[in-house]
C-alpha cells in the first residue's frame, strides 16, 4: 500500500519501502516470520527513526528466497528504478533472500550503484552508515548461512517426499479427477462420487467406439464441468497457461489423459519430474524407471479388465470417418498378409445400395501388391465362427485341464524331463572327470601350464552350461506339474459365456491381429498363445489331446472342419 499522506515526507531524506516474504518451502514456520509480523517490525522501526518516510508495503507470500523472480521484489526494484524508492527495510536478511550470490549482488553492486540504502533489522545491517571491519567480515557468512539453511530444508523435504511417495503416500498439491484428499489424511486419496461417475462414463464411451474427440464434445454438451472448472467449483486455487476462453472446456487432450492414468485402478504413480537444485525451478522429466508407483494405494473407480481394454483400443487405428461418431469395428485389426500393411476399409456403391469392403493400402499406393479384397460382412461372419471355435476349444481344454489335474501323478508323463535331466548330469560328470585327468597331466609333464589353463577354461564353461541348462530343465519341468486351473487366457474367455456377436471391446481382449490373404481367407492371432501353448504341452505330457490330430507343421490343434483354432485361427 503507498503512503502518500504523510505531509513532511519531503522534509524527510528516505524515501523507504518495507518488503517482506514468507515461504514453507524455505521451512519458515516461526509465527515471528508472518508477513503480518515482520510489516509490525518495521513499522516499529521507522517510528524511532523520523528521517524516513514509508512510500509503499512490499510482500511475497509463499515464494521462496533461493532466487528473487518474486512479483512483488520485481515491482518494488521498478520502483527503485524509478526514483519513487530510495531505501529498502527488512526484518532480517532472510527475507530478503537465501541466495548467497544474488543477495551479494545486490547488496554490494546493485544497491550503492542505485544509491539506494538497506537496511536488515535484526541483523543489524545498514548500508547508510559506515560498518566496522568486524561487521564486514561477518555480513558473507551470513548470507552463505541463510543459503546453506535453504540447502538443508531442501534435501530434508525430497528426501520425506521421496519416502512418501516409494510407500504409496498421494504427495501432489490436488487430487486427481474422480478422487479427492482424505480429510483424516491428506495422502490418502478417496472417490468424489459425483466426478467418479463422469469418469467411467469416459471409459464406457471409449469401449463402445466413441474418440477422444467425440467423448469430450459429448461433456460440453452436456454442459459437465471440466476437471479444471470442477476444481475451481470445490473452491480449489488452480491455474494453467493453456487457459484461452473465461471458462475452460472438455478438450480430447484433458479425455486422453483421464484414459490412460493408471491412477483410477489404484496405482499412484509419482515422481515423474524433478528440479536440477533447490536454487533452479525448471522441471525435467525422470526416465519411466525412476518413477514411484505403487499399487492397491486407494479404491479403483475403473475395473482393471475395463481400463486393459480401453488401452488396447487406443493402441488401434481409431480414425472417424466424416458425419460417424464411432470407429469402425475392425479399425486397427486388420493387416494384409503378404505386406503387413492395414488395410483399408472402403464402400462400394450398386443399386442405390452401399456395401462395405476392406483392401490392402499397400495395393492402392502402387507397392506391388495385390487388392487382398474382402467383403465386410464375409469377415464379419469369419471371425465371428472362428471366436465361437475358439471359445468351444478353450473350454474344452478347461474341461481337461481339471480332469488332468485330478489323476494321479503318471511317472510316464515327465519321462521327457527325466531322460533330459539324466543326460545333462552325465555330460556335467564327464567334464568333470576330464578336468580332474588335466591336473594328472600337467603333474606328468603331458600338458604346460598354458594348454593346463586353456583346457580347463573350457570344461569349466562346459560344466557351467550343463548346470543352466539343468535349472532350466528343472523349471520347464515344475511349471508344467504345477500349471495353475486360473489364469489370464482362462479368465479373459471366460467373460463371455455366450459370443452371439463381434464388439471391439471382444477383440481388443482376445485378438492380436487379422491378417487378410489374397484367396479371401484370414489368419486370425489370438491372444495368451504362449499360455495356451504351455496348457497344450501339459496336456501332452498327461496323455491327452484335445480337439483332434496335432498340426506338427504349424503346433496348432485342428478342429473337425479343418480350421486351425490355437493359437491361430484360419477361416475361408
Amino acid at each position: 500500500m503507498f503512503f502518500p499522506g504523510e505531509a513532511s515526507t519531503q522534509d524527510k531524506k528516505y524515501l523507504c519501502s518495507s518488503y517482506a516474504r514468507l515461504s514453507q518451502d524455505d521451512g519458515d514456520k516461526e509465527e515471528s516470520n508472518s508477513i503480518v509480523n515482520q510489516k509490525s517490525l518495521i513499522r516499529d522501526f521507522m517510528r524511532k527513526h523520523p528521517e524516513f518516510a514509508l512510500v509503499k508495503e512490499y510482500s511475497d507470500d509463499g515464494y521462496s528466497g533461493v532466487n528473487f523472480d518474486r512479483p512483488a521484489f520485481q515491482e518494488m526494484m521498478a520502483d527503485v528504478k524509478a526514483g519513487r524508492i530510495n531505501c529498502i527495510i527488512v526484518k532480517d536478511l532472510s527475507r530478503f533472500g537465501r541466495n548467497y550470490i544474488e543477495t551479494g549482488k545486490y547488496l554490494e553492486q546493485v544497491f550503492p550503484f542505485l544509491g539506494v540504502r538497506f537496511i536488515a533489522i535484526n541483523d543489524n545491517v545498514d548500508t547508510g552508515r559506515s560498518q566496522t571491519d568486524a561487521e564486514q567480515f561477518v555480513l558473507p557468512f551470513k548470507n552463505l548461512f541463510n543459503d546453506s539453511y535453504c540447502k538443508d530444508i531442501s534435501t530434508k523435504v525430497r528426501s520425506q517426499l521421496a519416502i512418501k511417495r516409494k510407500n504409496g503416500d498421494f504427495v501432489g498439491s490436488f487430487a486427481c479427477y474422480g478422487y479427492m484428499k482424505d480429510p483424516a489424511d491428506h495422502n490418502r486419496l478417496i472417490i468424489d462420487p459425483e466426478a467418479a461417475e463422469i469418469v467411467r462414463s469416459i471409459f464406457d464411451w471409449k469401449i463402445q467406439g466413441l474418440s477422444a474427440e467425440r467423448i469430450a464434445d459429448k461433456l460440453n454438451s452436456q454442459g459437465i464441468a471440466c476437471p479444471m472448472e470442477y476444481k475451481r467449483g470445490q473452491g480449489l486455487k488452480v491455474s494453467t497457461n493453456f487457459r484461452t476462453n473465461d471458462r475452460a472446456k472438455w478438450s480430447p487432450v484433458t479425455v486422453l489423459r483421464i484414459l490412460k492414468n493408471e491412477v483410477y485402478v489404484g496405482v499412484t504413480t509419482q515422481g515423474k519430474v524433478t528440479t536440477p537444485s533447490y536454487k533452479i525451478k525448471r522441471l525435467v522429466e525422470k526416465p519411466e524407471s525412476e518413477w514411484d508407483r505403487v499399487e492397491g494405494t486407494h479404491e479403483p473407480i475403473v475395473a482393471q479388465d475395463v481400463f486393459d481394454a480401453v488401452q488396447a483400443l487406443m493402441l488401434r487405428d481409431t480414425r472417424i470417418s466424416p458425419n460417424k461418431e464411432k470407429v469402425y469395428l475392425f479399425s486397427g485389426f486388420l493387416c494384409c498378409a503378404d505386406c503387413k500393411l492395414n488395410m483399408t476399409r472402403r464402400i462400394r456403391r450398386y443399386k442405390d445400395k452401399g456395401y462395405a469392403y476392406y483392401s490392402c493400402a499397400g495395393y492402392r499406393r502402387g507397392s506391388g501388391c495385390t487388392s487382398h479384397i474382402i467383403s465386410e460382412k464375409l469377415l464379419y461372419d469369419a471371425v465371428l465362427a472362428a471366436i465361437q471355435q475358439q471359445f468351444k476349444l478353450v473350454l474344452e481344454m478347461e474341461r481337461l485341464l481339471k480332469y488332468a489335474q485330478e489323476l494321479p501323478d503318471d511317472p510316464n508323463s515327465l519321462h521327457r524331463f527325466e531322460v533330459q535331466l539324466a543326460k545333462l548330469d552325465d555330460e556335467i560328470r564327464h567334464n568333470q572327470d576330464m578336468k580332474l585327468r588335466l591336473i594328472e597331466n600337467l603333474n606328468e609333464g603331458i600338458l604346460s601350464r598354458e594348454e593346463y589353463l586353456e583346457l580347463s577354461a573350457i570344461y569349466d564353461a562346459r560344466i557351467r552350461e550343463g548346470r543352466l541348462a539343468v535349472k532350466n530343465v528343472e523349471a520347464e519341468r515344475d511349471g508344467v506339474k504345477d500349471l495353475p486351473l486360473e489364469s489370464e487366457w482362462l479368465t479373459s474367455f471366460k467373460k463371455y459365456p455366450r459370443i452371439a456377436s463381434l464388439d471391439r471391446v471382444l477383440l481388443a481382449e482376445l485378438v492380436s491381429m487379422i491378417e487378410v490373404h489374397s484367396d479371401k481367407q484370414i489368419t486370425i492371432h489370438f491372444k495368451f498363445e504362449d499360455q495356451i501353448q504351455r496348457v497344450l504341452a501339459y496336456l501332452d505330457q498327461r496323455g491327452i489331446h484335445p480337439g483332434g490330430k496335432e498340426d506338427a507343421a504349424h503346433g496348432t490343434e485342428k478342429s473337425p472342419t479343418g480350421t486351425a483354432a490355437i493359437p491361430a485361427a484360419v477361416c475361408s
